[in-house]
């Protein structure tokens, strides 16, 4: 079975969990996910199995969009609500002042990683120094936020939309939007609604799943907004052999077709197109 499978995620599940159910479904190992959720977190979690799993490091690159909510006044150890209350702070805002807020995070800024997550340092993940109670200089990334919007306020809960670069923790965000705010900020709720351009619309739940309720993604349908390329004869042996192509594409990245078959995704490095992923 090969083929991409576009997840709705339920609350109180990791994405490891996720990943067991669908390989007793398809009775397959070869199974993986591009971009973690958290096991607050609902919303689209993008399945690969087989032989598409060589697709989840392009579609970790892509783009997500989320709606958070967050609680004012209160700091967790983790930044969200799952986590032990560490400290608290009176808050005095409005909505002119949030939306403001908000807007103020659009473009690429610094953030530091949460101490509570799974990236390594020296080989052993954040949360394992947390949970050891040793004190680590946490990583700092580049991250992008594209878009962001109010979607609701009242009293100390506020709601709102994002769409964010690859590698954005939303509890750090959220946890900086309190800093601007003068008080603190506690994710309580997370939904990503998109990731690339899947949708949770078009999405499904594992109980659909489990009753057979759902449709896997071939090529044709991931890539289908990338541009194609025909390949002749002389051209399609260079590119199964993985040899460097002359740029024949007008965008960044190219998909070579060869008798109606989706063949390799090249990319363009310098004045060459290079292999990305051989399909």
């Amino acid at each position: 079975m090969n083929g991409l499978l576009i997840v709705n995620k339920e609350k109180d599940m990791t994405s490891r969990d996720v990943v067991n159910v669908i390989c007793k479904k398809f009775k397959t190992r070869r199974v993986g996910h591009s971009g973690t959720l958290d096991p607050i977190a609902t919303g689209v979690l993008v399945v690969a199995i087989g032989n598409y799993t060589k697709l989840i490091d392009i579609l970790s690159s892509s783009y997500k969009e989320y709606v958070a909510t967050l609680k004012l006044g209160i700091q967790t150890d983790t930044l969200d609500i799952t986590g032990n209350v560490i400290d608290e702070k009176p808050f005095g805002v409005d909505k002119e002042l949030i939306e403001d807020t908000l807007y103020s995070f659009l473009g690429k800024s610094i953030q530091e990683v949460p101490k509570y997550s799974a990236v390594k340092i020296n080989g052993k993940k954040l949360y394992e120094y947390a949970r050891d109670n040793i004190d680590i200089e946490l990583p700092k990334r580049e991250i992008e936020v594209k878009e962001i919007e109010l979607y609701s306020y009242r009293r100390d809960t506020i709601t709102f939309r994002c769409i964010v670069s690859k590698g954005t923790y939303i509890r750090s965000l959220i946890n900086d939007i309190g800093k601007k705010l003068n008080t603190y900020a506690t994710m309580t709720e997370l939904k990503r609604t998109k990731q690339g351009d899947f949708k949770i619309e078009d999405s499904y739940t594992l109980k659909s799943i489990e009753k057979d309720q759902f449709k896997l993604l071939n090529y044709e349908e991931i890539f289908k907004n990338y541009e194609k390329y025909e390949l002749n004869d002389e051209e399609y042996f260079k590119v199964k052999n993985g040899q460097k192509m002359p740029i024949n594409f007008k965008n960044d990245k190219v998909i070579y077709i060869y008798n109606n078959e989706y063949i390799a995704l090249y990319k363009k490095e310098g004045n060459e197109a290079k292999i990305k992923i051989m399909l």
